[in-house]
């Protein structure tokens, strides 16, 4: 999910607002993020592995996973079509990576139980390059291997987070990078980073991050399609356990009093607009570096694979007490970004099309987060 989509409003005069309603709290509610306790003993352990794969990041935590239980020892994967981003992400490759991070994770919950994940990548056809279909996205044949060997990652699953809070100044750790790219040894994919020790490549970073970030939040339809996933107040979070959570007071006292009206477009040159705009760039000013994975090609395994090498590399970064946050505007394919989406990809020496910038984040070490919501198990499992 993208930089700062949490902070939408913060408009003059909303300060006695929050003095009115400031004992109200913005913890999320606990049923909320009741999947993050993990999903219990559960008599098919394909419902184990299911709830462990459900808590990887996706696009604007949409969650857009669907399971088939019907074939015993299987797991068939789909993708939720209702849950697409059809302005920011027109082909689904985000999609795509998304569908990868719930794959990888439910590899790593099967190697705890002794299972071999045997993953058949589109059994029914592959997608188009600009469309999805309800053909499934990959079958999993479940055998018990007695020389399957648990992976360390698996222990970090219930404390990634994607956090977007501000960076400390200081550089990661030397060992801590070399234990990121390790994690994704097992795909054909270039690992980078950058930092203070390339102060002009860390600047063109910089860049191109606050130029993308202002182009998705002055556009109309692209602006609106964050805002129509936003979850204000403990009663939608609650309802909904998806999108974009916003539960501080303020903000809900806006919303209680018709100040925040989320069918309407923000004005690009607006109080909220400047005010997210100027928050993003101090938050990107203060990135001390930045990681990135490049493939050859595009094509839908590719996009799933990198989905699979991405949480593996927030895993390894979240061993390393480091933080991660992609910037995916940059990467996204409609017209208006086709500017910064050019420049990032030269300057990490992956011309398209036949390389792909796949993921490009934030790296650095940040106050502790909490969750964000999660459905649940019963969500995602198709009903027969």
């Amino acid at each position: 999910m993208s930089m700062d989509r949490r902070r939408f409003i913060r408009l003059a005069g909303g300060g006695a607002v929050a003095v009115t309603l400031g004992a109200c709290g913005s913890a999320l509610p606990p049923e909320a993020i009741a999947a993050w306790q993990g999903p219990g003993e559960q008599t098919d352990v394909r419902r184990w592995l299911v709830g462990h794969a459900l808590l990887a990041p996706h696009s604007h935590n949409l969650q857009s996973w669907l399971v088939d239980l019907g074939v015993p020892g299987e797991i068939t994967l789909f993708i939720d079509r209702s849950r697409l981003l059809p302005q920011t992400d027109p082909h689904s490759r985000q999609m795509m990576m998304s569908q990868g991070c719930f794959i990888e994770l439910l590899d790593l919950a099967a190697r705890e139980k002794g299972l071999r994940a045997q993953i058949e990548l589109f059994p029914r056809g592959a997608f188009g390059p600009e469309t999805v279909d309800a053909r499934p996205t990959a079958r999993i044949r479940l055998v018990p291997e007695a020389s399957v060997a648990p992976d360390p990652l698996f222990a970090q699953i219930f404390h990634r987070r994607t956090n977007r809070e501000a960076y400390e100044a200081r550089e990661p750790d030397a060992a801590a990078l070399e234990a990121i790219s390790a994690s994704v040894q097992a795909y054909p994919m270039r690992v980078g980073f950058v930092g203070a020790a390339q102060s002009e490549a860390l600047a063109r970073h910089r860049r191109i991050a606050r130029e993308a970030w202002r182009i998705e939040l002055v556009t109309p339809r692209t602006v609106m399609e964050s805002l129509q996933v936003l979850r204000v107040g403990p009663q939608e979070i609650a309802r909904h356990r998806d999108g974009i959570s916003l539960n501080a007071p303020m903000v809900r006292a806006l919303v209680a009093l018709g100040l925040f009206d989320r069918r309407e477009v923000p004005a690009p040159d607006g109080a909220s607009t400047t005010t997210q705009i100027q928050d993003f760039n101090t938050r990107i000013e203060h990135t001390p570096a930045f990681f990135w994975l490049v493939t050859e090609g595009n094509d839908r395994c590719t996009q799933i694979n990198a989905g699979r090498a991405y949480v593996r590399a927030q895993l390894a970064a979240t061993a390393a007490d480091l933080s991660m946050q992609p910037l995916s505007q940059a990467l996204q394919e409609y017209p208006e970004q086709i500017g910064p989406y050019n420049e990032i990809h030269r300057l990490l020496g992956a011309p398209a099309p036949r390389f792909t910038v796949q993921m490009w984040a934030r790296l650095g070490y940040a106050p502790v987060i909490g969750p964000s919501p999660r459905r649940g198990l019963a969500a995602h499992i198709l009903k027969a």
